[in-house]
């Protein structure tokens, strides 16, 4: 059975980016991309409607998967491209599909004004509850985005690919969430960024000590730390140049200022068994919402 990449679409232009993504991502890894149309089926009098009944809404529905197709074949000769349509409730059929794929690929959108992105309740459900890795995706992502800009400054997908990033806690490590940045990274022929964000404990900050060399040995407590979780990870990929940032203060604030030279920005995600509410963590939370560069949430035990 050959894998695939998925990719949720639904004509909107967030979903599109996604499935260029998908597609520029399928053409790495060699995978087969599989376009995901959920269907839902209308209401009752929606269906009745003379102009927009439910035959009407799933021809255009299945018409959108196609033509997308269509376009992204033309565009990433190659490449092998399905559609598959089916009815039901999105987050469910998402997740599902999550499960036979080896990556899910959302789109997100962005908010006017406001510095940051909307991830739907679609996509937040389907994130906190995939057990396979996610991609968000934000609406009017390029190619070129991804990649270093030419001599002369443009913006080029021709050009070397931006560093992959990697939030990492050092607390709470994960071997899968580290190997899929690693292994991006490599794909990439590009280096790896791993970021690592701590806070010292509150009576320091409150100003209960200002011992700068017991502070500076916290540091070099959790730079070590960082190091020690890289090694093996550093012999396992050694054309893989990283870059190791042990810095105080919000973990994702530096990761989200971090991703603004990225080319891929991956963080993890404690599984979850209970089957309610959408809990990814306060960092992948932030970093889902601000980040400019796509989103690559792993889910470890």
């Amino acid at each position: 059975m050959t894998s695939t990449i998925a990719v949720g679409l639904d004509g909107s232009p967030e979903s599109r980016a996604a499935a260029e993504w998908a597609a520029r991502e399928a053409k790495l890894r060699g995978l087969l991309l599989k376009l995901l149309h959920v269907w839902e089926p209308v209401s009752e009098p929606v269906a009745q409607a003379p102009l927009f009944g439910a035959e009407t809404h799933q021809h255009w529905t299945e018409t959108t998967a196609r033509e997308t197709a269509k376009g992204l074949r033309l565009r990433h000769p190659g490449i092998e491209v399905t559609t598959e349509h089916v009815a039901g409730r999105p987050r469910e059929v998402l997740r599902e599909a999550a499960k036979a794929a080896e990556l899910l690929v959302l789109g997100s959108r962005g908010l006017s004004g406001f510095g940051g992105f909307l991830v739907g309740s679609v996509g937040m459900a389907v994130v906190a509850h995939a057990d396979r890795p996610v991609i968000l995706v934000r609406a009017g992502e390029q190619a070129a985005d991804e990649h270093e800009m030419d001599p002369a400054g443009i913006p080029s997908a021709a050009t070397r690919y931006r560093p992959v990033v990697l939030g990492l806690d050092v607390d709470s490590l994960d071997a899968s969430v580290i190997e899929f940045a690693f292994d991006a990274a490599a794909l990439r022929d590009t280096g790896l960024r791993v970021v690592h964000g701590w806070n010292p404990p509150p009576y320091y900050a409150y100003g209960a000590t200002t011992d700068l060399e017991w502070y500076d040995q916290v540091a070099r407590r959790h730079a070590s730390a960082l190091a020690e979780a890289l090694s093996l990870w550093r012999q396992k990929y050694p054309s893989v140049e990283v870059v190791e940032e042990s810095r105080s203060g919000s973990p994702a604030g530096h990761l989200i200022d971090a991703s603004h030279g990225a080319s891929l920005v991956v963080v993890g995600r404690r599984i979850r068994r209970h089957p309610f509410g959408v809990h990814v963590g306060p960092v992948t939370h932030a970093v889902l919402h601000h980040a400019p560069a796509p989103v690559a949430v792993v889910a470890h035990d």
